[in-house]
C-alpha cells in the first residue's frame, strides 16, 4: 500500500484573493495562511507571483483612505473658520448699534 502525495489545486481567483488578504495589512501573512488553510511558504510564493496584479487595488484603497482623512481634517478646519466668522459678525453687529 502506498500513500499518494495529494496536492490541492487552488484556483487563480483563490490565489489572488489570498494575496490581497495577505497584503491588506489587517493580519500577518502567517495568520492569513493559517486562516485560509494553506502553507505559509505557499502563500509567500503566491505573493511573489501575483503581487503586481493585486497591489494596485490595495494601494488605491490606501490612497482613498488617506484622501478621506485629509478631507475630514479640511471639513473640521472650515467649520471652525465658519464658527469664528459667525461670532465676529454677531460681535460687530452689536458693536455698531
Amino acid at each position: 500500500m502506498s500513500i499518494k502525495n495529494q496536492r490541492e489545486i487552488y484556483t487563480i481567483d483563490f490565489r489572488r484573493e489570498s494575496v490581497r488578504l495577505a497584503l491588506s495589512g489587517k493580519k500577518s501573512i502567517a495568520q492569513t495562511a493559517r486562516d485560509l488553510g494553506v502553507n505559509q511558504s505557499t502563500l509567500h510564493t503566491w505573493i511573489g507571483k501575483y503581487r503586481d496584479e493585486v497591489v494596485p487595488d490595495v494601494e488605491t484603497k490606501l490612497s482613498l483612505k488617506q484622501q478621506l482623512t485629509d478631507l475630514q481634517k479640511q471639513v473640521r478646519r472650515l467649520r471652525e473658520e465658519r464658527d469664528i466668522l459667525k461670532k465676529a459678525t454677531a460681535y460687530f453687529a452689536c458693536a455698531s448699534r
